[in-house]
């Protein structure tokens, strides 16, 4: 199929994209990788009115770390991540995660800040961040505001953004100087959406958790933090009880389906199994 009609803009900067959101407001949709927007248009389940297309715009494509934080700009492709040497070791969950994210076709042109926006529940992105603790700055003509992720997600494919807002950057903080975790996928093939994926991110301090991040993908209507988990780790020594009750607490938090892929108790284990997997990684640190 083909796209119904639309006005296409390319805004030399970010105000001029800002200025076109706010004439078009639910009507238009920001183009920046348009890895999920451009297949929505052509089997007609988006139909928009105005593509505000940000790709020419100067200043969002940053990645770098400053006084100790990750920052992401908006224009970020999963292939600058995938190919950093930044996202090992204290961030070993993003720097996993980048080469699971679909396809070489869609690392190519897909964007961080763009799979946060799409909220897709099986995208790879949202559970990773989520469990670094991330958050996303948005801009609207109104200001500029912090989202953090977990305020972010509403539901599938809805997120608390204006239609008139953009996410500018991706902010990750500091996890300390001693911290790991990764990112597991059960998937059919290679590039396929998971069928359960977690991500376990963990600080260290005094050789105890300072700080846990749980998070589930394809387990739920959205991205999931398994809260309890994450609860039951503060303080803990990492030892082999404290990663198997996290593990029967985070399937606990599951919300899996039956269906072609498995059935939810089957899902709900593999959650339990990941998680132990991905903190025993975590303590290799």
């Amino acid at each position: 199929m083909y796209p119904g009609r639309f006005e296409y803009h390319a805004p030399a900067t970010l105000d001029e994209a800002l200025a076109a959101l706010d004439r078009y407001g639910d009507d238009a949709k920001v183009l920046a990788g348009g890895q999920s927007l451009i297949p929505l248009m052509k089997l007609r389940f988006a139909s928009p009115r105005a593509l505000v297309d940000v790709n020419r715009v100067p200043g969002l494509d940053g990645f770098a770390e400053e006084g100790g934080e990750l920052r992401l700009g908006a224009l970020v492709r999963h292939k600058d991540c995938e190919r950093s040497s930044m996202l090992g070791g204290r961030w070993g969950v993003l720097g996993d995660a980048a080469p699971q994210i679909s396809d070489p076709l869609v690392r190519n042109l897909g964007t961080v800040a763009g799979s946060l926006a799409h909220a897709d529940p099986q995208g790879d992105w949202g559970s990773a961040l989520m469990a670094a603790g991330a958050r996303v700055v948005a801009r609207g003509s109104g200001g500029t505001r912090e989202i953090a992720l977990d305020d972010l997600f509403e539901g599938p494919f809805t997120t608390t953004l204006e239609p008139t807002e953009v996410i500018t950057e991706v902010r990750v903080p500091d996890p300390g100087p001693k911290a790991g975790g990764t990112y597991l996928k059960l998937e059919r093939k290679v590039g396929d959406f998971a069928t359960v994926a977690v991500a376990v991110h963990v600080s260290f301090s005094d050789g105890a958790v300072g700080r846990a991040g749980i998070a589930l993908t394809g387990v739920g209507p959205r991205n999931l933090r398994a809260r309890a988990a994450e609860e039951a780790l503060s303080g803990k020594t990492l030892d082999d009880e404290a990663i198997g009750e996290a593990g029967r607490l985070a399937a606990e938090a599951a919300e899996p389906r039956d269906d072609v892929r498995g059935s939810a108790d089957y899902k709900r284990n593999v959650v339990r199994v990941f998680v132990e997997r991905g903190l025993r990684k975590a303590r290799e640190v």
